[in-house]
């Protein structure tokens, strides 16, 4: 029988539809071959994409030229633009503003690559670290309310280009997504006086079940409502509720335990297009007790239809505890693990 879940945080129901469940291996077709063609992003093409805004580049090397390792520089086709006033208005009653804000390519490595997987851990921490960089930077802002920080990789994901990059994109408003997190850890600190995300991982690690990997600093587990097969959160084990805070070393850290859990989904999933998103607090609040940063990694093996749409509902076919298990069973190619010791788990 199916089972009907509550997700704690946000209230959104889902149906874990244990009888619609098939073999992991039957959930995805695989990434798309790669792609032929010229790409703006590989190393020597510096010239093809807007100015760099800030980069990490061997010492001597002049912008928009070789000698980079992580690349940050404006979408060319931005959703949101720096320049300008909000310009909040009405129209009866409806209202609108201006599209200012910013949006940002953080191109991950010089290499024609495509997945997180593929890159090696200090090139990995160091995109880790420029993106608190870039939202401390842009925090400064203060038209600017909210960072949102994502990665699309393979088509089924969103991606227009295969080469290895994450997006920012900072609003003047909260996303309605944050606010409903926010508001649904509030009321559950006001509750029961603690964060629900560290209560989450005090209960994953105690049932165990439900955990892929984990560190001393982070927990990699399916959460217990997951809305979709093998979706996996990442979330740090000492609160915090504002990605900025990361220490250089929780960048590194995070760096291998992300490497490590999407090591694990690709080899579960034979390479499916996947999305990750950071969920973080806005940028004019103080740290907050009741709400915790953290990554949502959503492997795009299954899609959305009819019946999620008209009811908020989503149909998981694989019970997270499943997908757990199998991820955490998997045997890695030992060129591939890397060494991260863990607390419980791994």
């Amino acid at each position: 029988m199916s089972d009907l879940r509550k997700d704690p945080i946000v209230g959104r129901w889902v149906i874990i539809a244990k009888n619609r469940a098939k073999r992991p291996n039957e959930l995805n077709d695989g990434l798309l071959e790669r792609a032929s063609g010229f790409c703006p992003f590989c190393e020597g093409h510096e010239t093809h994409t807007p100015g760099e805004i800030v980069a990490y580049r061997q010492a001597g090397t002049p912008r928009d030229a070789p000698g980079w390792r992580v690349r940050v520089v404006p979408n060319k086709f931005p959703a949101l633009e720096i320049e300008g006033d909000l310009n909040k208005r009405g129209q009866g009653l409806y209202d609108l503003m201006n599209g200012v804000g910013a949006h940002e390519v953080i191109i991950e490595s010089p290499r024609h690559l495509r997945s997180t997987a593929e890159l090696d851990d200090a090139t990995l921490g160091d995109v880790f670290w420029i993106y608190r960089e870039r939202l401390l930077d842009l925090k400064r802002d203060t038209r600017l309310l909210h960072g949102m920080v994502f990665k699309n990789v393979g088509a089924a994901a969103g991606a227009s280009l295969e080469h290895i990059h994450s997006q920012l994109i900072v609003t003047p408003i909260v996303p309605i997504s944050v606010v409903e997190e926010i508001e649904g850890s509030h009321a559950f600190y006001r509750y029961r006086g603690r964060c629900v995300f560290c209560d989450m991982i005090e209960q994953e690690l105690a049932f165990e079940q439900r955990i892929v990997f984990d560190s001393p600093g982070f927990v990699a587990f399916c959460p217990f409502a997951a809305r979709f097969p093998f979706e996996t959160w990442i979330v740090p084990t000492t609160h915090a509720s504002h990605y900025e805070t990361l220490s250089r070393g929780g960048a590194d850290e995070l760096a291998r335990v992300i490497r490590r859990v999407m090591q694990k989904i690709e080899a579960a999933l034979d390479r499916p297009a996947y999305n990750y998103i950071i969920h973080t607090a806005p940028f004019d609040t103080q740290a907050l007790d009741h709400y915790h940063w953290h990554i949502e990694i959503i492997p795009r093996v299954t899609k959305t239809a009819g019946f999620e749409w008209g009811t908020g509902f989503y149909i998981n076919p694989v019970p997270p505890e499943e997908a757990a298990t199998f991820m955490r069973d998997l045997e890695l190619p030992a060129q591939t693990a890397q060494e991260i010791t863990p607390t419980a788990t791994g």
